[in-house]
């Protein structure tokens, strides 16, 4: 059992939202900048915290754990939370709500049509799954691929807040930052634009080349992708960390510097440092210069009664949660006000890829519903789109969450006029005898009769002879 101090994990925590508010105050002013800069710290009025949708949103999904449980929480629960709390419709933000609001389930919400995909919005809010699973980093990234998908699918930007949530997570176990570095890229497919960036920081400063020079071989590599991508803005993190030697000041000052989306690098590298040192870590004068309280941009204040107002009022509610999420996925942690004990933290034991390959094999075009006794997933071969007369193809996944085996019947409901090509219905074998995820999967072709809208909803109602519980699976097709 690892034991965590109760009193050293919340100085921790405090550190990650108040260096979080540092860098995105500091970093806020150069958003957008396509050149290098040399700023040398604050250039906001003293007392003044600039309002960051990188904390924002987390203060969504915190309202999300607290009144749903950590077992709830799922891409498509959050979706729901991001229609009701979350108003801007900026970039990616825009697009995930849309196709939200079409009917369209994560990850294929993030997926459908989005050219921000790739972009920066999803791994700058990882740090609520982090300080919720400190230590676990297997644990955070599996709520950060949820959160992620919504308005990322399963592309480049949920494999940036796949590496960030698990480094962060490691931190508080590790103060090394090669071994994050080696623990982050564990979890994401090594041939991603993400991992790519990494290891070309990584290979740079190993040969001594300056900080400026890596900068320019990163937005050479990345000058395909645009400004405001995830794989040279997670670079710009790296190359701050690592030329920074993780001191707060200077780590900071050249992830800003670098330019490009610098609220976003210098709050990261902010919160990252906060959580490897602590209060300790971080600066007096630049703790004193930016004080303690939050100030919103992108959250719906009129609905979200009682949201944090302060670092300290979000770390005290983190760490409340932090027991249960560790207690829901059966985490070999405990917290006490005792001692601490990290000497069964396994850091090579931290890199296993296993868990975040089957987080990683999701399709971007597909989604999933659970009905207690078994799980579909519905998977389409590409865009969810048909035309009149047309065909559309995919695939149906079942999977059962109970050890018994049973059949489950499929009838499908669907518009006037249409039809479908589907076997009727599906057996799931003994689960004791049944590989770990290995579902059975089914194919389907969906015919479109003379009349097609732009949102045609089509249901599944899937019967388990003896149970109770009908699932009911909901199957969007777009004009």
């Amino acid at each position: 059992m690892i034991i965590y101090n109760r009193a050293t994990l919340r100085d921790k925590i405090y550190a990650c939202w108040v260096g979080k508010n540092i860098g995105g105050t500091m970093g806020g002013p150069f958003e957008g900048s396509e050149k290098l800069l040399n700023i040398e710290g604050f250039t906001t009025p003293e007392g003044t915290v600039l309002p960051n949708d990188d904390l924002d949103l987390q203060i969504i999904w915190l309202k999300a754990l607290e009144e749903r449980g950590p077992r709830a929480i799922t891409g498509q629960l959050l979706g729901e939370y991001w229609l009701n709390f979350i108003p801007p419709t900026w970039n990616e933000y825009g697009i995930g709500k849309s196709n939200l609001i079409m009917g369209l389930l994560p990850p294929l919400s993030g997926e459908y049509q989005n050219y921000w995909k790739n972009s920066n919005g999803a791994w700058i809010r990882s740090e609520v799954w982090a300080c919720c699973a400190p230590g676990c980093p297997d644990i955070a990234i599996k709520y950060a691929v949820e959160d992620a998908m919504v308005d990322h699918g399963m592309a480049e930007g949920t494999y940036a807040e796949i590496f960030t949530a698990a480094i962060e997570s490691a931190a508080f176990v590790c103060n090394d930052i090669q071994k994050l570095i080696k623990i982050g890229l564990s979890k994401i497919p090594a041939n991603c634009r993400v991992a790519q960036a990494v290891r070309t920081v990584v290979e740079c400063h190993a040969k001594n080349m300056t900080w400026k020079e890596t900068r320019e071989k990163v937005l050479n590599e990345n000058r395909d992708l645009g400004w405001f991508q995830a794989p040279g803005n997670i670079a710009f993190v790296v190359i701050g960390l690592l030329y920074g030697n993780c001191d707060f000041k200077q780590s900071m000052l050249i992830a800003i510097n670098c330019g490009d989306d610098t609220d976003c690098t210098g709050a990261t590298v902010g919160a990252l440092l906060g959580i490897m040192g602590g209060m300790e870590a971080i600066p007096q004068d630049w703790r004193k210069y930016i004080g303690d309280n939050i100030i919103t941009v992108a959250i719906n204040r009129g609905d979200t009664w009682g949201c944090p107002q302060t670092c300290t009022e979000l770390t005290d509610r983190v760490l409340r949660m932090t027991p249960e999420v560790l207690r829901a996925n059966y985490a070999n942690l405990a917290l006490s006000d005792g001692p601490e004990d990290l000497s069964e933290v396994d850091l090579d034991a931290l890199c296993n890829p296993d868990v975040a390959k089957r987080i990683c094999a999701r399709s971007g075009w597909s989604y999933e519903v659970e009905f207690i006794h078994s799980k579909a997933t519905v998977i389409f071969e590409g865009e969810p789109k048909i035309a009149p007369n047309g065909e559309l193809r995919g695939k149906l996944s079942v999977i059962s969450c109970m050890p018994d085996p049973r059949n489950i019947e499929f009838n499908w409901i669907l518009p006037e006029g249409w039809s479908v090509r589907a076997p009727k219905s599906v057996y799931l074998r003994h689960w004791y005898n049944q590989l770990v995820d290995r579902p059975t999967i089914i194919d389907f072709t969906i015919t479109a009769g003379e009349q097609v809208d732009s949102m045609n909803r089509i249901v599944v109602e899937a019967k388990a002879p003896g149970r109770p519980t009908v699932g009911y699976i909901p199957v969007t097709v777009l004009g």
